[in-house]
Order: structure tokens, then sequence, then C-alpha cells
């Protein structure tokens, strides 16, 4: 079983700290979707990197 997860606030540092845990715990994610405020435009998150 897989899991589409979204993770709200990715850009900040609790968001990055999220995605880090879940990647570095292989967490079964089929889908991945970074979401963050309009002043975080462009930004990159990088996940499973």
């Amino acid at each position: 079983m897989s899991f589409r997860v979204a993770v709200v606030g990715a850009t900040g540092a609790v968001g990055r700290e999220i995605l880090k845990t879940l990647s570095e715990r292989n967490f079964p994610i089929s889908e991945i979707a970074a979401v963050a405020s309009g002043r975080s435009a462009g930004s990159q998150v990088s996940f499973g990197e």
C-alpha cells in the first residue's frame, strides 16, 4: 500500500524536515505534493535525493 501525501508549508523549516523524514524512513508514497504560500513561488524543494 502506498499513500498520496501533501506537505503544507513545504518550503519552511518544519515542511523541509517532514519531507526529509519521509524520505529517510522510506515511507510508501505514490504521489507527493509540496504546498507553500504564494511568496514561495518558484522555490524548489527536494524529496528523496
